[in-house]
């Protein structure tokens, strides 16, 4: 798989069949192994190993239902009253991030209202904080250190 622009993480990869799989911390158990993946498992392993999120407060593949239909955001970060607070969506690395892609997760947003967005191709990464009292954000310069969120 391609070298990200994330630290290297200790993930358990196997193969079954001809197939790769990896081994998800958030939902313990192994999952197909896509390049998207590969950016999920760098980027959580970024989060809990380097900035301090406890794995306890993040999930991934959380459903929500946005009009008639169900959708999956990539990873929810919750808050103590599991509230949640933090949305982050994962593309390939070949995949550019584009405005369709923060309309995306502003879609997840319109049913979860979090305090930050996150987006990530494991090359480029854009974390925004969200203001309700203006519908209005700001793109920060890094991703915040779980200590920092506010």
């Amino acid at each position: 798989m391609l070298t990200l622009n994330l630290p290297s993480a200790p993930l358990k990869i196997t193969t079954k069949e001809n197939r790769r799989y990896v081994f998800d911390i958030l939902r313990k158990k192994y999952v197909a192994m896509t390049p998207e993946e590969w950016v999920r498992q760098h980027f959580v392993h970024f989060l809990t190993g380097h900035l301090g999120y406890p794995c306890g407060l993040l999930s991934n593949e959380v459903m929500i239902r946005l009009n008639a239909t169900v959708k999956r955001c990539d990873t929810v970060l919750y808050g103590l009253d599991m509230a949640p607070r933090m949305i982050i969506e994962y593309k390939a690395p070949e995949v550019e991030i584009t405005q369709e892609v923060f309309d995306q997760i502003t879609r997840y947003n319109s049913v979860l209202r979090v305090d930050y967005l996150i987006v990530s191709n494991g090359i480029n990464h854009y974390c925004c904080r969200m203001n309700y009292s203006d519908n209005s954000y700001v793109f920060l310069p890094s991703i915040p250190a779980y200590e920092d969120l506010k």
